[in-house]
C-alpha cells in the first residue's frame, strides 16, 4: 500500500509514475480518472495490465476485465473506513508529515483488523 500526498488542487494522475515505481503486479485497478495516455503508458511500463474502464469521451476503445474491476470495491471500502477518523477526512493537520504519519497509522490499524 502506498500513499503520496498532493495539494488539494492537484490531480491524482500526476502521481501515477511514483505509485507504480517498483510495483510488481499482474493488474492495476483504477477508476475512469486514470483512463489517459499517461496512466496507460505508466501501467504498461510497470509490466501490468490496466483494468480501467473507458471514459465516454475517450475515442480509443479498450477492453477491460469487468469481473476483476469489481475487486476495486475493496479499495473504496478501505477509503471509507479510514475516513471514519475525522482527522483523515478533514485534513486538519497543517504539515504534510503529520498528516502522512497519522494516515500510515490508521492504514496499518485498518489493514490489521
Amino acid at each position: 500500500m502506498r500513499f503520496i500526498l498532493t495539494g488539494g488542487e492537484r490531480n491524482d494522475i500526476t502521481q501515477i509514475e511514483g505509485l507504480l515505481d517498483g510495483l510488481r503486479a499482474d493488474h492495476v485497478l483504477a477508476d475512469k480518472g486514470y483512463d489517459g495516455g499517461r496512466a496507460m503508458a505508466a501501467i504498461a511500463a510497470s509490466g501490468a495490465q490496466p483494468v480501467v474502464p473507458r471514459r465516454t469521451t475517450t475515442a480509443q476503445w479498450r477492453a477491460f476485465d469487468a469481473t476483476l474491476y469489481k475487486d476495486r470495491n475493496l479499495i473504496e471500502r478501505f477509503f471509507n473506513k479510514i475516513k471514519h477518523f475525522r482527522r483523515i477526512a478533514t485534513r486538519y493537520d497543517k504539515l504534510a508529515r503529520n498528516y502522512a504519519g497519522f494516515l500510515n497509522l490508521v492504514a496499518a490499524l485498518k489493514c490489521c483488523l
